[in-house]
């Protein structure tokens, strides 16, 4: 059974792991430094422990305390009874969901290895926007693909918010770090993957024509807002796919073309 701590001083040493959550750069450089990300809320602390996150502390609201005494008397790690008002002074941003944890990191598997069983992957080029990269995530897991690779410079999908957008979803999509780009995007077409890239290119095919969901393996690029994907991952793709717009509308963006392109690569997919 965790010890349950009340604390009143905002400088507790013990309270460092959630010291200004709302300064982004500070946090993207000091967590996976550190081997630490936060979870926010019941749901996404539930499921970061059922995924096999070890928990490092918690930190509640005295009102949560009861809502979360399961997690507490299982939990081998302190947990911190705080007012809300000493919770906002620690972390900068008034805790709505009025519980946090601070979890472990496990090592991120080598792209081979995640490669190896699936059949469907989402590879993200310069997503660095924390909102997309945790809605693409909760759309990889609501849509069937099987694993997501990420370019070296996407955004961290266990920074707080990507796993606050992906309601945890982060936790049970596999994925990797490509660590040369786009060199190594030949590790997918060597695993057996056709890579589509996913582009409102008018010389790109339909996605609908292009039917990926009847391809044995499938790999779909998809680019960050704006710039959509470099010529460099243009070129490496073995086809370039578009989805249809109407109304003028020359494209979504990335998390909506995502969920779109997703389901096109899954649906009816091979089942042997």
């Amino acid at each position: 059974m965790a010890e349950l701590i009340t604390i009143d001083d905002p400088a507790d040493p013990r309270l460092a792991d959630y010291t200004d959550l709302t300064d982004v750069e500070l946090r993207r450089r000091r967590e996976p430094a550190e081997g630490l990300f936060i979870a926010e809320g019941e749901k996404v602390i539930r499921r970061a422990l059922e995924a096999g996150y070890a928990m490092r502390s918690m930190l509640l609201s005295a009102k949560w305390v009861d809502a979360m005494r399961d997690v507490i008397d299982e939990a081998p790690a302190p947990v911190y009874a705080v007012d809300p008002a000493l919770a906002e002074r620690v972390t900068g941003y008034h805790v709505h969901r009025g519980a946090l944890a601070s979890m472990a990191r496990k090592p991120l598997p080598e792209a081979t290895e995640v490669l190896a069983t699936a059949r469907r992957v989402a590879i993200l080029e310069a997503v660095n926007d924390h909102t997309n990269i945790g809605a693409a995530f909760r759309s990889a897991a609501a849509l069937g693909m099987d694993a997501v690779l990420l370019s070296p410079d996407c955004a961290d999908p266990l920074y707080r918010r990507s796993v606050k957008v992906s309601m945890g979803a982060v936790f049970s999509v596999p994925y990797a770090r490509l660590t040369t780009w786009p060199r190594d995007l030949t590790q997918v077409r060597e695993a057996g993957f056709t890579l589509l890239a996913l582009t409102p290119d008018a010389k790109a095919t339909s996605i609908d024509e292009a039917a990926p969901h009847r391809l044995e393996r499938a790999a779909l690029l998809l680019g960050a807002e704006g710039n959509g994907l470099s010529r460099h991952a243009l070129a490496a793709a073995d086809a370039w796919v578009r989805i249809p717009m109407a109304h003028g509308v020359d494209s979504l963006n990335v998390a909506a073309a995502a969920a779109v392109a997703f389901y096109a690569v899954t649906t009816g997919r091979p089942t042997a």
